[in-house]
C-alpha cells in the first residue's frame, strides 16, 4: 500500500512539474533586462552628423557635397565629393561664416580661427582650426576625399563646433606659409555646414 501511494505521488509530482511554465529569457533575470536597456540606450547614442551642399562661386561650374561624423570626443570625419574643378591642387577650408550669399563666396569671411593661431598646415606648427588640405581633382575635375580630423565636434564649445561654418573650396593650393590664407585664390564653391544627414 504504501509504495503504490509512493508511486501515485512520484507521478503527481512529475506532472505538475511538467505542467509549469519555463522562465521567459530576461522576464525574471535583472541582468538581461540590463543588457536589453543598454543595447537600446547604445542604439539612441548614434554619432552625431552634419552636412553641407557645395554650390558654385566666383562663376565657376564646382559643385559637391561635404558630409561630417563625429568619431570620438574631439574628432570629426570629413568626406568630401566635387565635381567641375581644374585639374590639379585646391585649397580646403571651413571660413568663420555660414554666409554663401556672395557671388564670391566672401560673405563666408576669412577662415575659422578661434584660437587666433597663425595659418599653416594641419598637424604642422600653428594652423586655423578651418586650415585642412589641399585637394587633388584628376583630370576630369572631380575629388574624392575623406579623413579624420581632430579638434572638431558637432555640436558643443564655440572653440569646436563645426556647425554654421563655411567649407570652401579655392580656385588654387594653399601654400602653407602666406597670411592669413595660404595664397589659395578665388572661392570657386561655398557650402553651409548643417546638422544631420544629407
Amino acid at each position: 500500500m504504501k509504495v503504490q501511494h509512493l508511486s501515485i505521488l512520484a507521478i503527481c509530482l512529475m506532472i505538475v512539474a511538467s505542467c509549469t511554465p519555463a522562465k521567459k529569457e530576461g522576464a525574471e533575470n535583472p541582468e538581461g533586462a540590463q543588457m536589453e536597456e543598454q543595447v537600446q540606450e547604445d542604439t539612441a547614442k548614434e554619432e552625431p552628423t552634419a552636412h553641407a551642399t557645395l554650390n558654385s562661386a566666383s562663376g565657376s561650374s564646382v559643385t559637391g557635397t561635404a558630409t561630417f561624423r563625429q568619431v570620438g570626443e574631439m574628432t570629426v570625419r570629413m568626406s568630401v565629393e566635387a565635381h567641375n574643378l581644374s585639374p590639379g591642387e585646391h585649397a580646403l577650408h571651413l571660413h568663420q561664416n555660414g554666409d554663401c550669399s556672395a557671388p564670391d563666396a566672401t560673405s563666408a569671411g576669412g577662415h575659422w580661427n578661434p584660437g587666433g593661431m597663425e595659418h599653416g598646415q594641419r598637424g604642422v606648427g600653428e594652423f586655423h582650426a578651418g586650415d585642412i588640405i589641399n585637394l587633388t581633382a584628376d583630370a576630369d575635375g572631380n575629388v574624392s576625399w575623406s579623413e579624420d580630423i581632430v579638434g572638431w565636434t558637432i555640436g558643443g564649445s564655440d572653440s569646436t563646433n563645426i556647425l554654421n561654418k563655411g567649407v570652401i573650396i579655392h580656385d588654387k593650393q594653399d601654400d602653407f606659409v602666406t597670411q592669413p590664407t595660404g595664397a589659395a585664390g578665388g572661392r570657386v564653391a561655398c557650402g553651409v555646414i548643417m546638422e544631420g544627414s544629407m
